[in-house]
């Protein structure tokens, strides 16, 4: 019998969450959660709403937003924007300059800071106990544990599978498109879309947040994705072109 208490059910050594912040739906399994892992679930949930408090582009009150308005300096601003900054500076020279968290001369990190942030609540249920943890932000999945299927949506067919990903253990798998909310990855050298889209591109590597940047930074290379992620280590990749076709790194599922 599932009980439901502050937004958790619980079906016998099970817990599930769901939680609506930064814009898009988060999703918690977790198997095999004592006190300490069901305690750690309502912190990593508040961690969520914390990080949207922080970084969203479309609160006002953010210390982005803040930022980028002029209104608070960055020796003022929390540890967590020090350490999402160093991140996407990092992420920035490990591609060569295909991510960017420069926005029109400001700092938007939104494109790491959503995997950073799973990659983090799913630790921290992770290191309380748990048996396995999925954590789904928006269709990108931070799993330890398992075994886990994750399904990754066909961007040309509504409601059909490209692929499934299996895993057991720590893995992580993020993709890029433009499908859910049309095409808001632009190749940083020109300002505009790429001149070869893909219609996705599926990251798997062991953390979110890597796996996030390089799904977006390879989106953004279009026809050089391919030779870049094979060059990787421990990185696997599925993408889906414009006209239907596939193609996979090696080891991809």
């Amino acid at each position: 019998m599932a009980e439901a208490e502050a937004g958790t059910e619980r079906c016998g050594g099970r817990l599930r969450r769901v939680e609506h912040t930064m814009g898009t739906v988060f999703s918690f399994d977790v198997r095999g959660a004592g006190a300490r892992a069901a305690a750690a679930l309502e912190a990593a949930a508040a961690w969520l709403c914390h990080v949207d408090e922080v970084f969203s582009t479309y609160r006002q009150d953010s210390q982005v937003s803040r930022l980028a308005a002029g209104t608070l300096a960055l020796s003022g601003c929390s540890p967590e924007v020090w350490e999402v900054l160093g991140l996407c500076e990092a992420a920035e020279r490990n591609t060569g300059g295909w991510f960017s968290a420069g926005y029109a001369g400001g700092f938007d990190p939104t494109g790491l800071v959503k995997g950073w942030a799973v990659e983090r609540a799913a630790a921290m249920v992770a290191s309380a106990g748990a048996d396995a943890v999925c954590v789904n932000g928006g269709g990108d999945v931070q799993v330890h544990g398992g075994p886990w299927r994750i399904g990754v949506s066909d961007p040309l067919r509504k409601g059909a599978l490209a692929t499934v990903v299996e895993a057991d253990g720590e893995l992580a798998v993020a993709t890029s498109g433009p499908a859910e909310r049309g095409c808001h990855i632009l190749d940083p050298r020109t300002g505009r879309p790429p001149a070869e889209p893909l219609a996705s591109l599926t990251v798997v590597c062991r953390g979110l947040t890597d796996a996030d940047v390089h799904a977006t930074a390879g989106y953004a290379m279009g026809g050089r994705a391919r030779a870049w992620l094979e060059s990787l280590p421990g990185t696997r990749a599925f993408a889906v072109a414009a006209d239907g076709g596939t193609w996979s790194t090696a080891g991809a599922a």
